[in-house]
């Protein structure tokens, strides 16, 4: 007797999510070289769903600290943010705090390297 096949369909449903946030403190300079972004002491990356959530990220990263948007994608999520490590750190943990207590979002533990 011969089995009939069944066709699985997946569809990705983005949650409420801060993924990453992580702070890169004294990175190599060939990563602003390949980032195409401006010298900083620190990187800070981003991964929020649903992605247009990068947008109202770096809004609330650029009022919180003296930092500067390195890199926004609407599309994927991501956000790169640059500055001094502690202006980095503030503006990220500003961002977790907002989305968590306002939008409800599960959110990321804050991470350096």
């Amino acid at each position: 007797m011969e089995q009939e096949k069944q066709r699985v369909i997946q569809e990705y449903v983005p949650g409420k999510q801060l993924t990453l946030a992580h702070v890169i403190a004294n990175p190599d300079p060939v990563l602003y070289t390949k980032l195409g972004i401006e010298k900083a002491s620190a990187i800070g990356i981003l991964t929020l769903t649903p992605t247009e959530t990068a947008i109202i990220a770096a809004d609330i990263a650029t009022k919180a600290a003296n930092v500067d948007i390195g890199y926004l994608d609407r599309f994927t999520g991501s956000l790169v943010i640059v500055g001094d490590v502690s202006a980095v750190e503030m503006a990220i943990e500003s961002v977790n705090d907002f989305l968590h207590e306002k939008l409800k979002f599960s959110t990321a533990p804050l991470t350096r390297s």
